[in-house]
C-alpha cells in the first residue's frame, strides 16, 4: 500500500549533492566510512521517521507519500526546497586579529560559531577571514537514495521502534515492554542504566507514547538490578 502522513517507516538512505556527487549524509556504515563521515558509537541501521512529524528535511518526508514499502526511489529536491538559496549578504569579511585574540586559529572549511551563529571559513587573505554564514547545502540541488524496508503497524513494534530513536543501545529487545488498553510498561535494562540523558530519554518517551496513542495514560519505566551468577562475575 502506499504510504501515508502518519505511518511509521523504517528507511535507510544516502543523501548527495547533485552537482558533485558529494554524500553528506547515511544510514549505511559502509557507506558513511567510504565518504568520511563514520562516527564511532553512532548506529548505522534502518531510520524510523513518522511521515509528517519533521524528523526528516521536510520536502523529502512530503515525497515519501504515495511511495511503496520495499522499493528503492531516488529523490530530487531543489534548493529553494531545500536549504534554500545562497544569499550573498551572509558571506562577511572579519579581521583574523579579532579571531587571534580570542584564541581561535581558523583554516578553509572549519566551521565555528561566530557571535552565536554557526558560519563556515571560506578562504583567509590579506589579514582578513570570509565567513559565509549560509548553511552548508544551501543552493544545492539534494539528491536521495531511499530504501523503504518497513512500514511498522503493531502497537508494540512502534513502540520498540521510538525506544530505539530515544536509547540507541546495542539490542533494542533487552527492553522488555508490556502493553495494556491505558499503561506501558518498559524495563529498562542495565547496560542503559547509565547512558547519557538517560532521564530525558524517558521523559521524551513518555511525550512520544502520549503523541501517538492517545489511549495510553501512563508510562511505567523500571530499572532492575538482578545479581550476576558466580559465573558472570568471573572469567573460568
Amino acid at each position: 500500500m502506499p504510504l501515508e502522513k502518519g505511518d511509521f517507516v523504517l528507511i535507510e538512505y544516502t543523501g548527495k549533492v547533485k552537482e558533485t556527487g558529494e554524500v553528506f549524509d547515511t544510514t549505511i556504515e559502509s557507506v558513511a566510512k567510504e565518504h568520511g563521515l563514520f562516527k564511532e558509537g553512532d548506529l548505522y541501521e534502518p531510520k524510523l521517521i513518522v511521515i509528517g512529524e519533521g524528523w526528516m528535511l521536510k520536502s523529502l518526508e512530503e515525497k515519501l507519500v504515495g511511495l511503496e514499502a520495499g522499493k528503492n526511489e531516488t529523490i530530487e529536491i531543489l534548493p529553494e526546497a531545500a536549504f534554500g538559496n545562497r544569499d550573498p549578504s551572509k558571506v562577511k569579511m572579519i579581521p583574523l586579529r579579532r579571531f587571534i585574540a580570542q584564541d581561535v586559529r581558523p583554516t578553509p572549511g572549519m566551521r565555528l560559531e561566530w557571535e552565536g551563529r554557526l558560519a563556515t571559513v571560506r578562504t583567509i587573505g590579506s589579514g582578513r577571514v570570509q565567513l559565509d554564514f549560509n548553511p552548508p547545502l544551501a543552493g544545492k540541488t539534494l539528491v536521495y537514495e531511499v530504501d523503504i524496508k518497513q512500514v511498522l503497524k503493531e502497537k508494540l513494534e512502534k513502540i520498540m521502534s521510538l525506544i530505539r530513536r530515544r536509547l540507541p543501545i546495542g539490542d533494542i529487545t533487552k527492553f522488555q515492554v508490556k502493553i495494556s488498553d491505558s499503561e506501558v510498561v518498559i524495563e529498562v535494562p542495565e547496560e542503559a542504566f547509565y547512558v547519557e540523558g538517560l532521564q530525558i530519554a524517558k521523559r521524551g518517551l513518555f511525550l512520544d507514547v502520549q503523541k501517538f496513542f492517545p489511549e495510553t495514560s501512563t508510562v511505567i519505566f523500571t530499572e532492575i538490578f538482578r545479581k550476576k551468577e558466580a559465573s558472570e562475575e568471573k572469567p573460568q
